[in-house]
């Protein structure tokens, strides 16, 4: 590690802060995501021959949450994780992630990353705007089911929704998250890629996403979900400094739709509510068109 945490070090830390084998190799890797943080080779290598000890197996995945978080938030949450990968760990407490290393995806220039890789550099990017532990949560599990994309379709993934979703809920199980992170990593599977499209949707399916993704009862949950888009996107090469387009035209698309009179609708329609809820979407749907017929929302990657 850097000198404040070198070898000579690692005993005492790991000794007096921890009891548990496990654990001390979790809160080195943590430790690594703080300030000056990197973790030299010979101490990876005596958390690799803990880890090759099987002293993880022993370890209740819940008892291992706090040091996750720990580095989850600390300033460079990829240099954790990358200890933790290094060291073997990661297969152990995190497989679906470990897992997407490796795996392509489809990107501007280059024309491919890897995911894996792209993941840490997501994480990084959500501790550069200081997000919510719930967004850096989503960040770390919102492309596991592109794990086993099958071969053929590569570097698309085909189908990463479905398989997704069960690895999510199965990860939150695992370490007892909240309900509110499991529902933000659902919600990012479903929704990310569509966010990143959003100047390609006409204002009627704008209004729908908005709808959908329950923008206008949970507004703070929207605004996760769009930080997380964002560092998605400048975690791409080369889009680390610019602005992400369709945040600001998803808020502006927002602030119109806020504006329908809704009661006017529901008391036009008070006995039939489909077409209470047709009516509204249609308004919401003029309400954005109008928002942004004066706009130019093009990707500036």
């Amino acid at each position: 590690m850097s000198s404040d945490l070198s070898r000579g070090a690692f005993g005492a830390v790991l000794g007096d802060v921890l009891a548990s084998p496990a654990l001390n190799i979790l809160r080195i890797a943590a430790m690594a995501a703080g300030h000056d943080g990197e973790l030299d080779g010979e101490t990876v290598g005596m958390m690799r021959d803990q880890v090759a000890a099987g002293v993880l197996a022993r370890l209740e995945p819940a008892a291992a949450w706090g040091e996750l978080e720990r580095g989850l938030l600390a300033q460079a949450p990829s240099r954790m994780l990358r200890a933790l990968r290094d060291c073997g760990a990661l297969a152990v407490l995190l497989p679906e992630v470990d897992a997407l290393f490796g795996v392509p995806q489809s990107a501007d220039e280059p024309a491919e990353v890897d995911i894996g890789e792209h993941l840490l550099r997501v994480l990084d990017e959500t501790a550069r705007c200081r997000a919510s532990l719930a967004v850096r949560v989503a960040a770390l599990v919102f492309n596991v089911g592109k794990s086993d994309s099958p071969r053929e379709h590569l570097p698309s993934h085909y189908k990463h929704i479905e398989r997704g979703r069960p690895r999510i809920e199965a990860i939150c199980a695992r370490f007892r998250l909240p309900a509110d992170f499991l529902d933000l990593g659902l919600l990012a599977i479903a929704e990310c890629e569509r966010v990143h499209r959003a100047a390609e949707m006409r204002a009627g399916s704008i209004a729908a996403m908005l709808e959908r993704v329950d923008a206008f009862g949970n507004p703070v949950r929207f605004e996760q979900l769009l930080t997380l888009c964002t560092c998605d996107f400048r975690a791409f090469p080369g889009r680390a400094s610019l602005t992400y387009p369709k945040a600001a035209m998803l808020r502006v698309a927002l602030a119109a739709c806020l504006g329908v009179d809704e009661a006017a609708i529901a008391a036009e329609f008070e006995d039939d509510a489909a077409d209470a809820a047709t009516a509204l979407l249609e308004a919401r749907a003029f309400a954005v068109a109008a928002a942004l017929r004066s706009e130019r929302w093009a990707d500036p990657a």
